[in-house]
This record gives structure tokens, C-alpha cells and sequence, in this order.
């Protein structure tokens, strides 16, 4: 998938600009963006306190 982007990625704008799938940046700032959510929910499950047991 090389080569320029499409005449019709010119006209978006704003954050679509780096989170689309018709342009190459775009394609990377999604991954960018999984890939850095999957990171933190594993960091998260894996720091988190573990529950403690009921006592009775």
C-alpha cells in the first residue's frame, strides 16, 4: 500500500486528519492507538490489587 494518498484525503480535516483509514498516517495513528489500549489494559489487570478472600 505505497504510493501518495488519495485526491480526496486533502480534504480532511482536524484530528480525522491522523485517525482515518484512507490516508497512510491515519492507518498509523489507529494502530498507534490499539496498540497503546492494549498496553494499558494489560498493565492495568496486571498491577492491580488482587481481591482477598472473605472470612467468616
Amino acid at each position: 500500500m505505497a504510493g501518495p494518498d488519495p485526491p480526496e484525503a486533502a480534504n480532511i480535516k482536524g484530528i480525522w486528519k491522523y485517525y482515518n483509514s484512507t490516508t497512510e498516517a491515519g492507518r498509523a495513528g489507529a494502530a498507534k492507538i490499539t496498540l497503546a489500549a492494549m498496553g494499558l489494559a494489560l498493565i492495568y489487570f496486571t498491577m492491580k490489587p488482587k481481591a482477598k478472600p472473605a472470612t467468616k
